[in-house]
């Protein structure tokens, strides 16, 4: 499984954060006061990548959000990704929210797509957006597909854990800076979305949307069907 340890500051951050503590300290030393924007910006730095722990429902089924931010959409949509009907919750990600994205369920890495299948390679001719997704199947069989788009190619998103591996509910699986503002979770026609249009959600903490398992009749019903 992938494996991740908290150290409240994302790692993606710990050289810029190096460089800046640095330099800080260099100036300090030598000029005194003239080093206060240099630590201003260590701050900012700091407040830029955090990346605080999050406390996971204890829910089995349900799908928790992968980002922190504000959902823009909520509507039933053909999943070109898995050729399937589906829901997608489509949040919004503001450029100062945390930037670590977070596994919506628990399940396996079935597949990763570095562009949207029906369009591959669309965006490296037009200079349009990419799609970053990745596909993740519940030991029950149930499918959620997580998508982030973005427009910046020199620090695009990225996804940790790889086809074949396995991911916790709520668990860090990648990053998306600044700008990758827009994620789509897109989850089974059944399952019952609890959100809404305008809501704020937390990565890892609040929950979009829970799965739906339809009751086995017991065996003994079904014989007395049959005679």
């Amino acid at each position: 499984m992938l494996a991740y340890r908290y150290p409240m500051i994302a790692r993606e951050g710990w050289p810029w954060i190096a460089i800046a503590v640095a330099l800080a300290s260099a100036v300090h030393l030598l000029l005194g006061w003239v080093a206060i924007p240099l630590w201003v910006l260590v701050s900012l730095l700091l407040f830029l990548f955090r990346d605080p722990a999050r406390r996971v429902p204890a829910l089995p089924l349900a799908i928790v959000s992968p980002v922190d931010g504000r959902v823009v959409s909520v509507e039933r949509v053909h999943d070109e990704y898995l050729e399937r009907r589906a829901v997608r919750v489509r949040i919004r990600k503001a450029a100062a929210s945390v930037y670590s994205v977070h596994c919506p369920m628990e399940g396996k890495v079935q597949e990763q797509w570095l562009a949207r299948p029906a369009t591959a390679g669309a965006g490296d001719s037009n200079g349009g957006p990419l799609s970053y997704a990745q596909w993740v199947r519940s030991d029950e069989g149930d499918d959620v597909v997580l998508v982030i788009t973005s427009g910046m190619r020199w620090w695009p998103p990225r996804f940790y854990a790889q086809s074949g591996e396995r991911i916790g509910q709520g668990q860090r699986c990648g990053y998306a800076p600044l700008a990758s503002a827009v994620v789509d979770v897109l989850v089974p026609d059944s399952a019952r979305i609890d959100v809404a249009v305008g809501s704020r959600v937390r990565a890892a903490a609040d929950v979009v949307a829970t799965l739906t398992r339809t009751r086995a009749r017991p065996a003994r019903h079904e014989a007395s069907l049959q005679r």
